[in-house]
């Protein structure tokens, strides 16, 4: 398997825990079932559930797609980061993977709700409204989510130079619980909060094995980049 096969599996994966995390997962969960009470056709729900994810991708994708060209556009930074993108990749990876085993307390907490004001949009733009639910709660961080997207996502993409690939491939991978959720609501309802109590039991297991790589990478490449004794 290529370098560029394994980040992509990596950008998925780190999508597919994005999407589980606790605040994520209540966000993507109430939004879904907000839009789903004020249609009246499971295919309407499924397609408010599909609009939602575009959303999100959208979301990410820009944000991403903005970030990494601003670092990689300048040739100063660009260079900078090529001969020294291992260095540093190895400090992030640790972090983010403390982060992820809450070792470190987190200075601000997430989580959004569905405002009046949101409602009042919402409803004005039917079953469009689950497209701009998508767009704007995806931009609203939790700390699990931007530690993944920010400290994780981010500096994978600048690595491999991929401002589009990598943003796109962690959106699909946040999309994937959206669509088991919007499936659900649309033809079982009653099976929702059975699924997201499995989801929330393995969550945690899911988080910690990522941690326990991320800390492990992030020491091979501290150990090999940075102190050279590898």
């Amino acid at each position: 398997m290529d370098s560029l096969s394994l980040a992509m599996g990596s950008a998925l994966w780190l999508g597919i825990l994005t999407s589980i995390s606790p605040c994520p997962l209540a966000t993507n969960i109430a939004a879904v079932s907000y839009i789903g009470k004020r249609v009246d056709k499971p295919l309407k729900v499924l397609l408010a559930g599909k609009l939602y994810t575009l959303g999100r991708t959208i979301s990410y994708f820009v944000v991403a797609f903005i970030a990494i060209k601003s670092i990689v556009s300048t040739p100063t930074v660009a260079m900078f980061l090529q001969s020294k993108m291992n260095q540093f990749l190895g400090p992030i990876l640790i972090v983010a993977g403390t982060l992820l085993l809450d070792f470190i307390p987190w200075p601000w907490t997430g989580g959004v709700g569905i405002s009046a004001r949101l409602q009042e949009k919402v409803n004005r733009h039917g079953i469009w409204g689950a497209l701009l639910l998508g767009v704007l709660f995806a931009l609203t961080f939790c700390p699990v989510s931007a530690a993944l997207f920010f400290g994780s996502l981010i500096p994978l993409a600048v690595k491999h130079e991929s401002s589009v690939l990598m943003p796109v491939t962690y959106g699909i991978g946040t999309a994937l619980p959206v669509v088991l959720f919007s499936v659900l609501i649309a033809f079982a309802t009653h099976r929702v909060s059975r699924a997201f109590n499995i989801l929330a039991k393995v969550e945690p297991w899911m988080r910690r094995i990522t941690a326990v790589v991320f800390i492990l990478v992030g020491g091979y490449y501290c150990l090999t980049y940075i102190f050279q004794v590898m």
